[in-house]
């Protein structure tokens, strides 16, 4: 049997060097590719496919809800894993909404991480015992029955990425760099952002974004 295809997607580097020890620790799991941010992880994926994407919800320039919903336009077939500090039940929702196959709190890696991705990998949903319970059972049967959609965000992928960089007090000329666009097209994006949510203070905008989960 082939072994099971793993990457991994997380910015804190000693946590993703510590998860990919766990795993090799396991014969038929190995651990195939690491990105520290969700549009490096889409880029990796042009070049190889993994069986699972393992990855947390915050990360820089693209965070793995967004991914999660790339992943399942561009690879359905690859099974994600959100592995997040994120208790709240609307992170899990949205999570379960974007495709995701798993939800696993960090704090459980250590005794559940195995069992999730053996779930995950017989095509069985797998969410964190602390978070489990009739609700979550319910959101997963309603995901698997094409009934749950995404909690309402307005935004635009672009409009979150350029939203989370202005929040990380980025310029809009380091936008531009960034995001390989004008500046021109970052202050469109910024006037979109601030009329769609009804925002009228980068203060207000930065608020937005950590309640979102963008920024930590």
């Amino acid at each position: 049997m082939s072994n099971y295809r793993i990457i991994l997607a997380d910015d804190h580097v000693m946590f993703r060097k510590g998860i990919k020890n766990i795993l090799e620790k396991a014969d038929t799991l190995e651990v195939i590719g690491e990105a520290d941010d969700g549009l490096k992880l889409l880029e990796l994926l042009k070049n190889v496919t993994p069986d699972m994407v393992i990855m947390d919800i915050s990360m820089p320039n693209l965070r793995g809800l967004e991914a999660t919903r790339e992943i399942k336009v561009i690879l359905p077939e690859v099974k994600v894993l959100i592995l997040t500090m994120h208790k709240d039940k609307e992170y899990v929702y949205s999570a379960i909404a974007a495709g995701a196959e798993g939800y696993l709190l960090k704090e459980d890696a250590d005794t559940e991480l195995f069992a999730a991705i053996e779930k995950i990998r017989h095509k069985e949903p797998y969410v964190s015992s602390l978070l489990s319970g009739e609700m979550t059972h319910k959101l997963i049967h309603d995901r698997q029955k094409g009934k749950l959609t995404s909690l309402a965000d307005p935004l635009t992928i672009r409009e979150r990425e350029v939203l989370k960089l202005i929040s990380e007090g980025q310029s809009n000329k380091d936008i531009a760099d960034l995001l390989f666009i004008s500046i021109r097209t970052v202050e469109h994006h910024r006037a979109n952002i601030m009329k769609k949510l009804k925002i009228k203070q980068t203060a207000s905008l930065v608020r937005y974004a950590i309640r979102k989960g963008y920024i930590s």
